[in-house]
């Protein structure tokens, strides 16, 4: 626990390193590393002779498997939160796994994506089998829970859309939805950026990777280059935005790709994925800087209407610093799952 918190009496579990190494990550366009390595939270007491529901947590955009474990100075890390929780008997006990999917483009979508990796497969066919494998976890899709914020969220609602049957539950803290909201709106701001290097993607990748300081603004274009890279599937090796970078008029026909993969867009042709589901808990801050609660109510009122069975609860918050929620989210999680 962090030396300032003054329940560091409560019984620590352990974060073990399971490295898996990636037929499917081998030979990825980008060029990022096949070898991963895995931080996978014990709960204390864990012991081979019972076994363990279990939660796979998805980074946010910028963050991975590695960081989010990691301590905090101010507040709790996701392991000393899991801790807690377990202590004062809000949950079970419960492994937890943070996949490590950080890319080239400054994270993950956690989709199968031709011009990145085919992440959403890598996480299924291999690390899922590897640490049933390797650890003691209860079988079946119906203790298996997916969850994560930002990107996170956003990989969490498409999995239970893209792998009906594979998961017991859910939850979606602030995940990308609303693309027209969400991303239209900074698109003079990335092409603006890309104009100091000619427009040249490539170009402003490697110089991003080797400069002395990142700056917001060119982590926002290169936020929206991971993001032409998921979802554009027309990509090859050479990555293109859906607008001019000299207009910045709309190609509507990749944009329309985009749109293609917002949540909002796909839950009338996912309804029987996401009813085979036990929970479903989504939650957003009602002052997101991103707007993505307007796209979060579109998700929500679409699922009631189709009569999928959900929790969506809005919060006094904006986009960060909103770890607090997991409160809610592990505890409805472990009680569908366990």
């Amino acid at each position: 626990m962090s030396i300032y918190n003054h329940k560091s009496t409560v019984p620590a579990g352990k974060v073990e390193q399971l490295t898996i190494d990636s037929l499917l990550l081998k030979n990825n366009p980008l060029g990022d590393p096949h070898e991963r390595h895995v931080p996978v939270y014990l709960p204390h007491g864990y012991t081979e002779e019972i076994t363990y529901p279990v939660m796979y947590y998805l980074a946010a955009y910028t963050n991975s498997g590695q960081g989010v474990v990691e301590w905090r100075a101010f507040g709790e890390s996701i392991p000393e939160r899991l801790d807690r929780l377990i202590h004062e008997g809000k949950m079970g006990p419960t492994i937890v796994v943070f996949p490590e999917c950080f890319t080239r483009l400054g994270g993950n979508q956690y989709l199968d994506s031709p011009a990145m990796g085919p992440y959403a497969s890598h996480i299924h066919d291999e690390l899922m089998p590897l640490v049933e494998q390797t650890f003691a976890v209860k079988k079946g899709p119906q203790h298996r829970a997916v969850l994560g914020k930002s990107s996170g969220g956003f990989a969490a609602i498409r999995f239970a859309m893209d792998f009906p049957g594979q998961w017991g539950a859910i939850a979606n803290h602030s995940g990308d939805a609303g693309f027209d909201l969400l991303y239209q709106r900074d698109f003079p701001a990335v092409a603006d950026i890309l104009a100091q290097f000619n427009g040249d993607i490539e170009k402003f990748i490697k110089r991003f990777w080797k400069a002395k300081k990142v700056m917001g603004s060119h982590i926002l274009a290169m936020m929206h280059i991971c993001m032409a890279a998921t979802y554009d599937e027309a990509n090859g090796d050479e990555i293109t935005l859906p607008f001019d970078l000299a207009t910045c008029e709309l190609d509507n026909e990749r944009w329309q790709r985009w749109l293609a993969h917002d949540p909002v867009n796909r839950v009338e042709a996912t309804v029987a994925a996401l009813q085979q589901l036990n929970g479903l808990y989504m939650d957003c801050g009602f002052r997101d800087q991103y707007f993505i609660h307007y796209g979060m109510r579109q998700l929500a009122k679409k699922l009631e209407k189709l009569q999928v069975e959900h929790t969506y609860t809005e919060f006094n918050g904006t986009h960060s610093g909103i770890d607090y929620r997991l409160d809610e989210s592990l505890p409805f999680l472990y009680e569908k799952i366990k």
